[in-house]
């Protein structure tokens, strides 16, 4: 397991905190998923298999954008 943290721009409320745990929780090796809009910060539990290359796609897909 490894932890993956990202900064998001783009989140301005619970819903947007939501949208992004539902579309990252649906990634196949996601364990855990926590956003925070007043951060900007998501973090998230995954197996090795997950990169942040397919989260930050994920994230990106929805609206939002990975600051590098």
């Amino acid at each position: 397991m490894k932890e993956i943290i990202l900064n998001v721009e783009g989140m301005m409320c619970e819903g947007c905190e939501n949208r992004i745990k539902n579309a990252v929780g649906a990634i196949d090796g996601v364990v855990d998923v926590s956003a925070k809009h007043d951060t900007g910060i998501v973090k998230l539990i995954a197996r090795d298999n997950v990169t942040e290359d397919i989260v930050r796609e994920r994230i990106e897909d929805i609206g939002f954008t990975v600051k590098d």
